[in-house]
């Protein structure tokens, strides 16, 4: 092989291991985004969980923050678990959301999973077990929407359209 048809490999061929501090490089300044998942909750009478956090002024879905690499639905899975200790099935996920920068914080992506349907007797069963939860709720979705800070009210509205036509719905803009 001559000097000219090395110099036209991919530095990835050529040297591996340049080709993997390069990439680490390029990751170090990339930006970050956070992720948050939520998860909807129904019972049998088609109402929704909702979460009342000490921190917010209003309701909203179950869910948070994943952690440092966590999948987005194990993220809502386990905020599930840990806020109101219902583990579910994981559904289809119904919306994905980038929401701006709003201040304090930058934009983070928003999921938003089918947790299914609890019985009756299981939805009368739960109760806040993050000190995080002044209570927990379940509502209409016409009473939600008065709970709900208005783009969480829209968010839960999308994903009830989602769950509905059986699909999902990406929305960028908050």
């Amino acid at each position: 092989m001559s000097g000219d048809e090395v110099a036209d490999e991919p530095l990835y061929v050529r040297d591996p291991e340049a080709w993997r501090e390069q990439l680490a490089e390029g990751n170090r300044f990339q930006a970050r985004k956070r992720v948050a998942s939520k998860i909807l909750i129904r019972d049998e009478q088609d109402r929704l969980l909702l979460v009342d956090p000490v921190y917010k002024p209003f309701w909203d879905l179950p869910g948070g923050m994943a952690e440092a690499n966590e999948p987005p639905h194990r993220a809502a899975r386990r905020e599930l678990n840990e806020e109101v200790g219902l583990l579910v099935e994981m559904g289809e996920l119904l919306s994905v959301e980038w929401v701006p920068p709003r201040e304090p914080w930058d934009d983070l992506l928003m999921f938003v999973f089918d947790g299914g349907v609890v019985t009756s007797q299981k939805a009368r069963e739960l109760r806040p077990r993050d000190p995080e939860l002044r209570a927990i709720g379940w509502y209409t979705f016409e009473q939600a929407i008065g709970l709900l800070r208005e783009d969480v009210g829209e968010r839960t509205r999308r994903a009830l359209w989602a769950l509905e036509e059986n699909t999902f719905v990406y929305r960028y803009g908050g």
